[in-house]
């Protein structure tokens, strides 16, 4: 898959540089899965804020850059992450812990970014808790949620991000035991100086250099 979001390529309909459908001449538009419109009132400023300091958290950077087949950035795309609190508990009524005490104040869980021209989207958040064994779960490793959209990606594309410091708890988690041994550490991020970044790759000649994209099933859980 080559994302047609490359500034220096060719642009396969029209001026790159028309701002303004009026400014555009009549023609075909350009193909693109998810609209052209896909940036428009999906973000709030502070959307990627999933924690502030002032509210009492210990807070980390957390990077995503995403790469096409061709190696260029996926400039427009656009990231979704949603994670449990520090103590491994999800804001959601959805979570048997946490019921009827999750509130729209509470640490929200979920966060939406767009990426820049390096196909890099920043997220500030805290280090997830573990997720313990519950209602018939398996205990679960510190993790992300990642979903991906963009052009060219009828349907979101769905991956996650472990942390290098939990290597004991990724041996045992049941979701990363899914994915091939010799893949698995495509979905564990490196730490920085601000906290923790993941590339993804959405395809490569070699599969083996892909990053894992999981299939989810419909349940009524926040799992």
């Amino acid at each position: 898959m080559r994302i047609d979001k490359n500034a220096n390529g060719e642009f396969r309909y029209g001026d790159p540089s028309v701002q303004d459908q009026d400014e555009a001449e009549f023609g075909i538009m350009p193909s693109q899965t998810v609209g052209p419109y896909v940036h428009i009132g999906l973000t709030r400023d502070g959307s990627e804020i999933l924690a502030a300091e002032e509210d009492g958290h210990k807070t980390i950077e957390v990077s995503v850059t995403a790469v096409d087949g061709n190696g260029d950035p996926i400039a427009d795309a656009m990231f979704e992450i949603w994670q449990p609190n520090s103590e491994g508990l999800f804001n959601s009524e959805h979570d048997p812990r946490v019921g009827d005490a999750a509130t729209a104040q509470g640490f929200r869980g979920l966060g939406r970014a767009f990426a820049d021209e390096s196909g890099t989207a920043r997220f500030q958040t805290v280090v997830p808790g573990a997720i313990e064994a519950v209602s018939g779960f398996e205990a679960e490793a510190p993790h992300l949620k990642i979903g991906i959209f963009a052009r060219g990606i009828l349907e979101r594309l769905y991956t996650r991000m472990y942390f290098p410091d939990f290597s004991d708890a990724n041996e045992t988690d049941p979701v990363l035991n899914q994915v091939d041994p010799s893949m698995r550490e495509l979905l564990v991020a490196k730490a920085t100086d601000k906290g923790y970044h993941l590339d993804i790759r959405v395809q490569d000649e070699d599969p083996l250099k892909e990053t894992p994209f999981f299939h989810i099933v419909g349940e009524d859980t926040d799992r």
